[in-house]
């Protein structure tokens, strides 16, 4: 008697069940506590500088060491998923950087925390690969794109819940607290996580050997469902030979893995400085420090928006043009948030718009990537991307970024960015000092002429309407900001 065969991606196609929604909401909690403890850096760096009397710059190394962390995790914990299975590398950093981060919070110097934040990325940039391409093998293709990235948006809503949280803990408890949170929580949450998150099914049919683990998945997935003990389960697809990494380059994939990594890197680039900067670029802008993680929120709550809007429009639409408009969208929004700090609310607005278009086209593109790529070499597909589009890169200080938009915004608003006037304390100091050139002296005794008037201190700062008044004022009396 011929034994029966089992399409088991064709069984997955037709239904979408509890236990499959129970794989993505696992996932999705996983890559919750990933996008708190990614962005817990950024909400805490302005409360670092001011704990530790060091400049923002300073605090740059440590924003890449997270990130080559980030890297190195996607690209090795990619093949290794690929190698010995989703499950257990999905187990093993979730543990990983539950540690680490409660290991940061005993940071007492920048080489230290430089070191934590950098073992932490590789806990972090191994489990996002992993949780994409689990929730990619569970789901049916009719909702695919859609279900990805509602399961992402569990790492904008960790993210934005970081910023919520940070508010509160850095006033009440320090900034240590929020890595003492980002760490104690998956420490709990991996004491039951083994116990509801299952291999994938595909994986498992595509390296083959395992059939009584796929057939109690499949009774799962459809406690009706009563497998023939002989049954013999396919896939679509085949279990390629050679290193798995080459193989994003065979049967034709080249091009499209290359234009992809040009993709993640240009988006991650934006969605990096971003998240980084942004509160201590709103807190340069004059805003509290708590205002300000509040505000940077909405960054991540405009990338939920915009994740479940774009999953329906991919699953429906070409998911490419959908991109292409997306990342459209993206750059009108971040040259906005530039020039509309002398409103809060225009800010806010062009946050909100930013995350739904930066966030939302990074989350459909982890989307896009999944489905390109079979099962045997998903995790190093999705892992490679994220680890290219990681690479580090130099980016501009929190000071260089902020010195133009926060000299054309007092010029409107009327209140001195506090730049200038440091500029002119600067060259006051240094003219006493004698450091500079000075020019000859000013002679009183010609025809007509009339004594030397003396500069005041608020002459450096008249670039600005507020400086400028006192500038033209009788007294000239020092702005506030001296």
């Amino acid at each position: 008697m011929k034994a029966p065969i089992v399409n088991v991606q064709g069984f997955i196609d037709r239904r979408f069940g509890g236990f499959q929604l129970q794989v993505v909401a696992l996932c999705a909690l996983i890559v919750l506590i990933d996008g708190f403890d990614t962005q817990a850096i950024g909400y805490v760096a302005p409360a670092i500088v001011k704990s530790w009397h060091v400049q923002r710059q300073d605090l740059g190394p440590v924003f890449a060491a997270g990130l080559t962390g980030l890297m190195v995790g996607a690209l090795a914990f990619g093949p290794i998923a690929d190698r010995f299975g989703r499950r257990p590398v999905l187990l093993f950093c979730t543990l990983f950087f539950g540690v680490l981060s409660l290991l940061t919070a005993t940071a007492n110097s920048l080489q230290v925390l430089l070191a934590f934040r950098f073992l932490t990325g590789l806990g972090l940039g191994g489990a996002m690969p992993n949780a994409i391409a689990l929730t990619t093998e569970y789901a049916p293709r009719r909702v695919r794109a859609t279900t990805i990235m509602i399961m992402f948006c569990g790492f904008s809503l960790g993210a934005a819940l970081g910023g919520l949280a940070a508010a509160g803990l850095i006033a009440r408890f320090g900034w240590k607290a929020v890595f003492v949170v980002g760490g104690a929580v998956p420490c709990l949450f991996f004491a039951f996580l083994p116990r509801g998150l299952p291999e994938s099914i595909r994986y498992l049919v595509v390296r083959g050997g395992r059939n009584a683990e796929v057939a109690s998945i499949l009774e799962r997935i459809d406690p009706s469902m009563r497998p023939d003990p002989a049954a013999v389960f396919t896939v679509e697809e085949h279990k390629p030979k050679g290193f798995v990494v080459a193989q994003l380059f065979a049967e034709g994939r080249g091009r499209f893995t290359l234009l992809t990594w040009v993709v993640f890197f240009m988006s991650l680039l934006d969605l990096y400085f971003l998240t980084s900067w942004l509160p201590t670029i709103i807190h340069d802008a004059g805003i509290p420090v708590a205002n300000a993680a509040v505000i940077t929120a909405m960054f991540q709550v405009g990338g939920i928006a915009g994740t479940l809007l774009l999953g329906r429009l991919f699953d429906r639409f070409s998911p490419y043009a959908m991109l292409a408009l997306t990342y459209l969208g993206a750059g009108a929004f971040v040259v906005l948030i530039g020039t509309a700090a002398a409103s809060t609310t225009l800010l806010v607005a062009t946050i909100f718009g930013a995350g739904f278009c930066v966030v939302g086209g990074q989350i459909g593109a982890n989307a896009l990537t999944a489905e390109s790529y079979p099962t045997a070499i998903r995790s190093t597909g999705v892992g490679w991307a994220l680890g290219i589009g990681r690479i580090p890169r130099r980016t501009p200080s929190a000071r260089s970024a902020t010195k133009g938009s926060a000299a054309r915004t007092s010029r409107r608003s009327g209140r001195c960015s506090a730049i200038w006037c440091r500029k002119g304390r600067a060259r006051r100091a240094s003219r006493r000092s004698g450091a500079t050139r000075r020019r000859a002296p000013f002679s009183s005794k010609r025809v007509g002429s009339s004594p030397p008037r003396r500069r005041s201190g608020a002459c450096w700062c008249s670039r600005t309407p507020a400086c400028a008044g006192i500038r033209r004022s009788p007294t000239r009396s020092m702005p506030a900001c001296s």
